[in-house]
Order: structure tokens, then sequence, then C-alpha cells
């Protein structure tokens, strides 16, 4: 019985998401503080929510949350990486084939594939980025509020 009972909490575990992802709901935010061992400030903006979480070592992650309790948009910043397949969730492979045809190789990445927007750069120590899904933007929010 215990074993039934480690192997059904593994595998939850494993299902849940890491981090707030393209396209989920604003309870994946608390998930993404406690992965992160990290602080969560929310500020209530103009048409959205912010929830910024500031982990230990300068690793810093912003989701914004529509009114309607969709993440739209993730922004990053830190010293390393984050994984962009869990940031990105269903988006991922959309944003991989968009990255994946030629571009310059200088400067930031940015991509553009249908209604997904990804920005990411920095170097060593020093990386930052943002993704957003126009199509869930809420209505009078800029891109320019993504940062």
């Amino acid at each position: 019985m215990t074993i039934r009972w480690g192997i059904l909490l593994s595998l939850l575990f494993a299902a849940a998401p890491l981090w707030a992802a393209l396209g989920d709901p604003e309870q994946s935010v608390e998930a993404d503080r406690v992965r992160l061992a990290g602080q969560l400030k929310r500020t209530v903006m103009q048409g959205y929510t912010l929830h910024e979480i500031t982990a230990p070592g300068g690793r810093r992650v912003q989701e914004y949350v529509s009114p309607a309790g969709t993440v739209f948009a993730v922004a990053w910043e830190g010293p390393t990486m984050p994984d962009l397949s869990q940031l990105l969730g269903s988006y991922f492979s959309l944003f991989q084939t968009a990255s994946a045809s030629p571009h310059r190789r200088h400067g930031p990445l940015y991509v553009q594939s249908g209604a997904l927007v990804v920005t990411s750069g920095g170097h060593m120590r020093d990386f930052h980025g943002f993704a957003y899904v126009t199509d869930l933007m809420p209505a009078g929010v800029s891109k320019d509020a993504i940062r």
C-alpha cells in the first residue's frame, strides 16, 4: 500500500508545472514561488495583475495575469537562463520552430510566430527576456507593459 501511495504522489508531483506557463491559470504562480523559494509581490495594475517572484541569488520572474485569470506574459532576469520549455508551456514547440529559422547571431533573440512573441538576451550571469501571447493580452494593455 505504501508503494502505491509513493507512486501516486510521484506521478502527481511530476505532472505539476514548475513555472506558470503562458496560458496557465493564476493559481500556478504559487507553485513558482515555492519552486524558486522566493518572495512574491502581487501588484494590481490597470487591466492586469503583476506577480513578481524574487529569489535568492538574484533571479526574478514576473508573471502577468489577465482579469480572466490567465497568464498572458512572463518576464525573467537573473544569473542563469530559465527553462523556456516550462515558461512557455504549450507555446514552446512554436518557439522552437520559429527560433530554428535563420536569424542574426548578435544581439537579443527575437521570435514572433503567430500570436507568440519572445525576446531573450544577455550574457553570462545577466540573462533577461520576456514572452507574451497577443491573443491572451487584455484589452487596453500595451506590449510595452511587459518588461
